[in-house]
């Protein structure tokens, strides 16, 4: 099957709409915080019932098109993320699986308060216990070595460490909370597999979709703004160096090769050839 990566301009909630049900495996969406961000086409700030139930909306058709074993990861600031998760759980019965908090080592200084370090990612599925979790394909070095350890790498955690992506980075956009590639990197090589399908109903820069792209995932994105969906469709046009970040714990694998693609692990024996 050749891989199909989709991009359209819309509003997230009537998209999803025209899509059929039961037919994404995965949505991995950082979608606006509400925080008075410049997105240029959309409005980033809502009154608080408002805001609510816009997610309401999109969180329901999230749940329609997923598989009955897909999974959906949400990016979301401190201020909503209680809400989103009781709209998940309680109004949708959607299954809670992890509250992964995404560290980065630079942010925003305060000098009244303690200055923010931290964003965080809900993970819940459709079904209890049928879902896709592909903990091989995202283990990390063990830092010591031990009898009992799974050789093959630890699980990552709930504890994520990726740097932001600078301005001076290659792979930087015009686009106010460009997240990490790394980041979706491990959220699509978990839960999903080659050929799925993906969802990201708000996909900014194309982030999502980029990586997508490189691990062999059929992806849909939605951005209500056309400069958004132009960027993203000259990004998947660009050539391929590299993803922009990795965890720094890959460091402890000798066959790690950095300068050509920062978070994909040498085959063994082509590194020793």
């Amino acid at each position: 099957m050749d891989q199909r990566i989709i991009t359209i301009c819309g509003d997230a909630s009537e998209e999803m709409k025209k899509i059929p049900d039961s037919s994404i495996k995965l949505i991995a969406t950082d979608p606006p915080y509400n925080l008075s961000k410049d997105y240029g086409k959309s409005k980033d700030s809502l009154a608080f019932d408002e805001y609510l139930e816009f997610s309401r909306q999109w969180l329901k058709e999230a749940k329609r098109v997923l598989t009955d074993d897909g999974s959906i990861y949400i990016f979301m600031g401190m201020r909503y993320i209680s809400y989103i998760y009781i709209i998940l759980e309680q109004e949708l019965g959607m299954t809670f699986n992890s509250w992964i908090t995404w560290h980065y080592t630079q942010g925003i200084g305060k000098t009244r308060g303690f200055s923010p370090r931290h964003d965080d990612i809900l993970f819940f599925t459709k079904h209890p216990a049928s879902f896709t979790f592909n903990l091989d394909d995202i283990r990390v070095p063990q830092k010591y070595y031990r009898h009992a350890n799974n050789m093959s790498g630890a699980n990552p955690g709930n504890v994520w460490e990726f740097s932001h992506v600078h301005y001076c980075n290659r792979n930087r956009r015009n686009h106010p909370t460009q997240k990490p590639e790394a980041l979706f990197e491990r959220i699509i090589l978990a839960s999903s597999n080659a050929g799925d399908m993906v969802l990201d109903p708000f996909m900014g820069s194309g982030t999502s979709l980029r990586v997508c792209q490189q691990l062999n995932r059929n992806a849909v994105g939605i951005d209500i703004n056309p400069d958004y969906k132009a960027m993203t469709d000259e990004r998947l046009s660009g050539e391929f160096s590299g993803f922009d970040s990795f965890d720094e714990r890959m460091k402890r694998n000798t066959f790690y090769d950095y300068n050509y693609a920062e978070s994909k692990q040498l085959d063994f024996f082509s590194a020793i050839r």
